[in-house]
């Protein structure tokens, strides 16, 4: 049977620590707690499940507070939790076998990761294979009996386990400031954290978290870049537009997206919401129902799914059409991604 370590990364986490802390300790074989900066009783709960408690200076790199929770571990395996995750029973027992049966080539373990949609997080699906369980020690095998070569891809194994995600809270402010913090510094963003950045945008931004993004969006529709990546940052500024109310630079930008053979639901929909706005309703549901039915999303699914549906009711409500707005109030209803 493998042995596991779990790793977690923890701030102010008094409400929901011992919730996941519970969930784990009979599966795992030590538990290491990395502390940020807690304020409350974060780490006299840690106490009660481990002596493991090691404090990092956060400086705003989230990677880097992993790679020292990940130095500190001893066992075989390591899983990544997060304070606001549970494993239930049932999950748990699956987790048991896991250990007793895995192959000891594999080098990561794939968990579900569940109730993504209910608490806005940057992910478009509500159950997504997620990495959660990682060698310590990886080792290196020769291929091939002749020209051989070294296995340099992971070896990966697709767990049915679920991860319950139930934060208290959304993390899109402290993302926000974060991302605000690499950008005034003048950190290069990865690809990956660019549309990180654009996908937390849509599911969970403010107007001002929208506006507060705009110059940097901007700067990046200036230089090369793919045709998908035009697209995101078009959505972006769009909505800038629309929030600002600046006519001109909403149809400057919405027009270089629609002109694409794939235009984006998101810029669809914020058509929509400039007609619905205007009260030209007619009008709003052609948008409306190029965002539901003739476009795909580029950052956020609902915008091709019960956003514009909801709006479309509305709007044949406010046309009169009382049978075209229950119908797309009962698709709305009905949507799933």
């Amino acid at each position: 049977m493998i042995t596991i370590s779990a790793c977690l990364i923890v701030k102010n986490e008094e409400k929901i620590l011992a919730r996941c802390l519970e969930s784990i300790k009979e599966i795992v074989d030590e538990i290491i707690i990395v502390d940020t900066g807690s304020t409350d009783r974060t780490k006299e709960i840690s106490s009660n499940y481990t002596d493991k408690i090691y404090d990092y200076k956060w400086i705003d790199n989230f990677a880097d507070a992993r790679n020292f929770s990940f130095s500190k571990a001893s066992m075989d395996y390591i899983y990544v939790a997060d304070a606001d995750e549970v494993i239930d029973e049932e999950n748990r027992e699956k987790f048991i076998k896991l250990k007793s049966a895995l192959l000891p080539e594999i080098d990561i373990v794939q968990m579900k990761y569940t109730n993504q949609l209910q608490f806005n997080t940057t992910y478009n699906f509500d159950t997504e294979d997620r990495p959660k369980l990682y060698k310590r020690l990886r080792r290196f095998y020769w291929t091939d009996p002749i020209h051989e070569t070294v296995v340099l891809e992971p070896v990966i194994y697709d767990s049915d386990i679920e991860i319950i995600h139930l934060p208290e809270s959304n993390h899109a402010p402290r993302d926000f400031n974060a991302f605000r913090k690499i950008i005034k510094r003048g950190d290069v963003l990865s690809k990956k954290l660019i549309s990180m950045y654009a996908k937390e945008l849509f599911i969970a931004g403010e107007p001002s978290d929208f506006i507060a993004a705009k110059e940097y969006f901007e700067q990046l529709a200036d230089e090369p870049a793919s045709i998908d990546e035009l697209k995101v940052y078009q959505c972006i500024l769009v909505r800038c537009a629309r929030i600002m109310d600046k006519q001109v630079d909403l149809m400057k930008h919405a027009l270089k997206n629609i002109a694409n053979d794939k235009p984006s639901a998101e810029v669809c929909y914020d058509l929509g919401e400039f007609f619905y706005n205007l009260e030209d309703y007619k009008e709003a549901t052609i948008w409306y129902y190029n965002a539901a039915y003739e476009t795909e999303s580029e950052l956020n699914i609902r915008y091709s799914g019960d956003y514009p549906l909801f709006r479309l009711s509305e709007c044949y409500e406010k046309l009169g059409n009382d049978e075209q707005a229950n119908a797309f109030k009962e698709l709305a209803e009905n949507w799933k991604n």
